[in-house]
């Protein structure tokens, strides 16, 4: 890290036969693409940074611009409400209708020079060299020039101007107002801007581990690493599968189970398996269930490392009908991952009040099956990693109110110390990214995740 608590980056050119006409200008332009494919058509980070699947500008670089990419789009896609009315508040006279593509070579360069440590000059010269060589932006180079160079000169007093310009898009800060008040919205949208932490969850011995890796043991039984940004698979403990990378609030579902010796247990939409081998260690027979057979891969090669087993099962699991049922059923239901964005920044601007509503229906027919995957008295936790009660509280209390023969099983609070402020009032988890406080040298929040425990009663 820089004085300024910027990262430093290097500029490198790829493969000699490839190289552009300025150096670096191949990863802007990468950085342009992505971000237009991210912000218009709504297509997920993760899979245009996929090293062997993932948009070809990417994947044409070599490592050092590869990191500068991916540095550039986080910083933007975290800061664009920001970057937004910075660069607005310089100009005359709106964009142009229709003059996307000059509004992303603007936002990677306002990103660069505001949030992260490339030489103005660097980021100025390439973002007017895109322009002049793309045909839609070429009358706006010098547009571009006295912008990015005003942003480079008035940086400071910029930041002042936009830091009280919320970090999220209006459409989703005004559903977490409606659900959380505008203050706790306001500080959740402000700590999207910090990158989450890396957490760890143990096999045993949390203080051990958390001694050996540098980090300090959670509320939740897990580890968490300090400033860390080296290889995950090179610290002790990876090869020997002592541990695994989950998010405190992802290990909080399958923790409130319990004692699991001897039960039958199913896990649903189980991959990547982090939550599947929380039930092993907690003693369940557990079966894992996905629709997915390339993702239950994943699983079984991650439970192998750790040394763990569960039957698994390639399936819809709106048809999984077997023979006996079930002491104890997870389903982490699939979400629109808004608790996440502090490691996913891409997601506010890829989904959107519609696609809310339609998973929120998904989930609830997918909890109304697994209720009945269930042996009387069995119970069930149903959880995801939204921060919308739409696809939460909301789902929960539908069913609660039309299903005969469950009951909501209240979570306690004292059973919970030093997240006793997750617990609602009715017994369900609902973490925040603002919720669980860290030392200085420790990053502090967690995911947003809900989660509900029901029992079958009759």
């Amino acid at each position: 890290m820089t004085s300024n608590g910027k990262k430093p980056f290097k500029n490198s050119s790829s493969h000699s036969e490839r190289a552009p006409a300025k150096p670096g200008l191949q990863a802007r332009s990468a950085a342009v693409k992505i971000l237009a494919a991210v912000v218009d058509k709504k297509l997920p980070l993760d899979g245009a940074l996929d090293h062997e699947n993932g948009n070809p500008a990417y994947k044409a670089l070599g490592e050092n611009d590869r990191a500068l990419v991916r540095a550039i789009l986080n910083s933007a896609l975290r800061h664009m409400p920001r970057i937004d009315a910075a660069i607005a508040s310089l100009l005359d006279t709106p964009l142009p209708e229709g003059a996307r593509a000059l509004h992303h070579v603007l936002a990677v360069g306002a990103a660069q020079i505001l949030y992260l440590d490339v030489p103005d000059h660097s980021a100025v010269d390439l973002a007017v060299e895109q322009a002049n060589g793309d045909p839609r932006n070429r009358r706006f180079a010098k547009l571009v020039n006295a912008i990015l160079r005003r942003i480079g000169r008035e940086k400071e007093e910029i930041l002042a101007s936009v830091a009280d310009v919320p970090a999220m898009p209006d459409w989703f800060l005004a559903r977490l107002k409606k659900a959380y008040g505008k203050d706790a919205a306001l500080a959740i949208s402000e700590s999207q801007l910090e990158p989450a932490a890396i957490d760890l969850t143990v096999k045993s011995d949390a203080a051990g581990w958390a001694a050996r890796l540098n980090g300090a043991v959670l509320p939740t039984g897990g580890v968490r690493l300090a400033a860390f940004d080296g290889s995950i698979p090179s610290l002790e403990g990876f090869e020997d599968g002592e541990w695994w990378v989950q998010d405190a609030a992802a290990s909080i579902p399958a923790k409130l189970f319990g004692d699991l010796t001897g039960k039958r247990v199913a896990d649903l939409c189980a991959a990547p398996g982090g939550k599947t081998a929380q039930l092993i260690l907690a003693g369940g027979n557990v079966t894992a269930i996905d629709q997915s057979e390339s993702r239950l891969k994943r699983l079984r090669s991650n439970l192998a490392r750790l040394g763990l087993q569960a039957d698994t099962l390639a399936t819809d699991l709106t048809k999984f009908q077997p023979d006996e049922g079930f002491d104890a059923i997870l389903l982490d239901a699939p979400c629109s991952s808004t608790g996440t964005t502090r490691r996913h920044p891409d997601v506010l601007w890829t989904k959107g009040a519609e696609e809310i509503s339609k998973l929120a229906g998904v989930q609830e027919r997918l909890l109304r099956h697994a209720l009945t995957l269930l042996k009387p008295n069995g119970v069930i936790v149903f959880s995801n990693c939204s921060l919308d009660p739409a696809e939460g509280e909301d789902v929960v209390a539908r069913v609660l109110a039309d299903v005969p023969g469950v009951a909501r099983v209240p979570i306690d609070p004292a059973a919970w110390p030093g997240l006793e402020q997750a617990i609602s009032p009715v017994g369900d988890f609902r973490t925040t990214p603002v919720m669980l406080p860290m030392s200085d040298d420790i990053a502090s929040g967690l995911d947003g995740f809900y989660a509900a425990m029901l029992r079958r009663v009759a």
